[in-house]
């Protein structure tokens, strides 16, 4: 007889989903198999969920509860899921993330977060450290869920140009990352100005920082550092960073401009090169 691990439900959110849902595909006479024909993944994946060893997704929790009609349970469980698999130091931070009524960041590396692709968030999780990458990244890119809201934040992002040089996932890589970029060119909500090479020094040197501001709570300044995060209300704080961020808008370039910097990298730096023939060039 296989053994089953029996989960402790109360021992975590994601010990809590696992157990709901063998209880729920028990309840309905389905092994892992056929609960796995009917929702398009294997039986496999959903005995992994089941014993908390895999991270589920939020297409596989609205598969999940219109098979076993468990009314929306599993997408609502999901969000808890993912957010307790953050690291414990940034589950404050996106937490503030999906309060915030604007958000104003500055980034001197790389993109971030909330807007990266699937691939540019592989690429960047899996440095030294490739261990459950795809639950990893799926955790990342849950977090952009916070512009789906039916009152999503603002969101502004001072580039450096910099960053969009940095070739982080190969060529194709940042061909679909600057693609990405490029789709929210048209979104008011979403705006992305690059900070060129040629500003010279600027109000940024010092590091990142995101800026995140709410409706009736004071304003929450956010730094990062290796394995740890940086929040301050701090009223001085805040007013210095509201003034940095101020002047590094005004020296980044417009938004048509941006998009313009951002069309020709995508061609000159991360276009497919071919040979004479037309061929591409490994």
């Amino acid at each position: 007889m296989t053994h089953i691990n029996v989960l402790d439900p109360g021992a975590s959110p994601l010990d809590y989903y696992g157990f709901e849902l063998r209880r729920l595909r028990e309840a309905a006479g389905l092994s892992q198999r056929q609960l796995g024909d009917i929702l398009n993944y294997t039986g496999s994946l959903v005995g992994q969920i089941e014993t908390a060893r895999k991270v589920p997704t939020v297409e596989f929790s609205e598969r999940a509860d219109a098979a076993l009609g468990s009314g929306g349970l599993f997408s609502r469980l999901v969000a808890l899921v993912l957010r307790s698999q953050l690291p414990s130091w940034f589950q404050q931070v996106a937490e503030v993330q999906g309060r915030a009524t604007e958000i104003c960041a500055f980034e001197t590396h790389i993109v971030p977060g909330l807007l990266q692709t699937r691939a540019y968030a592989r690429a960047v999780l899996g440095v030294l450290d490739r261990t459950d990458l795809d639950d990893r990244a799926t955790v990342r890119l849950d977090r952009q869920r916070i512009f789906e809201k039916r009152e999503p934040p603002v969101y502004w992002l001072v580039l450096s140009e910099a960053a969009l040089c940095q070739e982080i996932g190969g060529p194709s890589g940042m061909r679909e990352q600057l693609g990405h970029l490029l789709s929210f060119e048209d979104n008011p909500r979403i705006n992305i100005q690059v900070l060129p090479f040629s500003a010279g020094a600027h109000a940024g040197l010092q590091g990142s920082f995101d800026l995140y501001r709410f409706a009736s709570d004071p304003a929450i300044v956010y730094t990062e550092g290796y394995g740890s995060g940086h929040p301050s209300a701090n009223p001085d704080t805040v007013k210095d960073c509201s003034l940095r961020y101020d002047h590094l808008q005004a020296a980044a370039l417009s938004l048509k401009d941006s998009a313009e910097l951002m069309r020709r990298l995508m061609e000159e730096r991360y276009g497919e090169q071919r040979d004479s023939g037309g061929d591409p060039v490994a």
